[in-house]
């Protein structure tokens, strides 16, 4: 990860700096100067591809734990308690705050205190059971404890908002189903896959019967439940393997993956089915909804996408004309 790798370099440059700044120090340069040539190597060898490559968040967690050891064995050498690298340790908090997530981050506070507590008790004249050591022990833990729980929190929202984003990109607002855009995606990849393997699929399209009946009567609101309606009733019946859509308006898609002719139809009987017997009530009426389907066969109807889909959607559109009723005003 670039941002593990930007910590790591960081952390190392601000020991450098501060061992060349401070002259107290100039009698522990050599064991410090080992320290960072040794995690220098360390941070190469981390971000060698060749290392845990199916197991990224166990090399973070590798990399946030040795800067942490780093740190602590860089202080022991610098002053202990008294050195003024102790801030560095906010650096391993933060990488795992933004990767590893609450559990481990607030683990590594504790393993700090101990640390602090260790260092303290190897530091000359500095007596661990003293009100002196308490609060200055306070004053530097706390405030890690304070970054810990706020990046972790903050890393969780931004996680979160990044979901819902994607969410909103993939589906459609309204019915939650796959939007036009990743339904041909999804159909693409099938499509290919198809194509290299001879294999076979379904697609269905499929229309809400009479929805600018419905919008005349009941207003948008109604159009709205009737469509969300049809999208629970395909919801519960394709397979798992399925894929339904709302490609825009009153019309849905559904990929049936490896599906027969037979396979399909009995999907469609079930759509038909599922939406015909699932009422709508608006303003106290109950409304009964149907659809009509056009269904084609890879690669027995066709071999193109575009050709698949004008032949489906003509598929749609004759069965909407065979089960009109002959009164039936001339509206989709």
């Amino acid at each position: 990860m670039k941002s593990a790798r930007s910590i790591e370099v960081l952390c190392v440059a601000l020991a450098a700096l501060v061992l060349v700044l401070s002259r107290p120090l100039t009698l522990a340069l050599w064991p410090v100067a080992l320290l960072l040539l040794t995690y220098s190597a360390a941070i190469v060898a981390f971000h060698d591809r060749r290392i845990l490559p199916r197991r990224p968040l166990a090399k973070v967690q590798l990399e946030a734990w040795s800067m942490l050891c780093f740190i602590t064995a860089v202080l022991w050498f610098t002053g202990k308690t008294l050195s003024p690298l102790q801030n560095l340790y906010l650096l391993p908090l933060i990488l795992s705050a933004l990767t590893l997530g609450r559990a481990v981050t607030l683990l590594q506070v504790a393993v700090i205190a101990c640390c602090h507590l260790a260092l303290a008790a190897a530091t000359p004249a500095l007596d661990v059971m003293s009100l002196d050591y308490a609060a200055r022990a306070i004053g530097q833990l706390v405030p890690l404890l304070l970054v810990a729980y706020l990046t972790t929190t903050l890393s969780a929202d931004i996680t979160e908002a990044r979901e819902h984003i994607e969410t909103l990109a993939q589906n459609d607002a309204l019915t939650g189903l796959f939007n036009a855009r990743m339904f041909k995606e999804v159909w693409a990849r099938e499509h290919a896959a198809c194509a290299r393997s001879q294999g076979v699929y379904a697609l269905l399209m499929i229309d809400l019967d009479r929805l600018q009946d419905i919008n005349d009567d009941f207003g948008h609101d109604g159009g709205n439940s009737a469509l969300q309606l049809v999208a629970e009733c395909l919801r519960r019946s394709i397979r798992g393997t399925d894929t339904a859509g709302r490609l825009g308006g009153d019309e849905f898609a559904v990929l049936l993956p490896g599906a027969s002719s037979e396979v399909a139809e009995a999907v469609i009987k079930r759509v038909r089915h599922n939406v015909y017997k699932t009422t709508l009530d608006l303003r106290s009426r109950m409304i009964r909804c149907s659809v009509s389907i056009g269904v084609v066969n890879y690669p027995k109807d066709g071999a193109e996408m575009q050709e698949l889909l004008s032949i489906a959607d003509r598929n749609m559109y004759r069965d909407k004309e065979l089960r009109r009723p002959p009164t039936a005003k001339a509206k989709g």
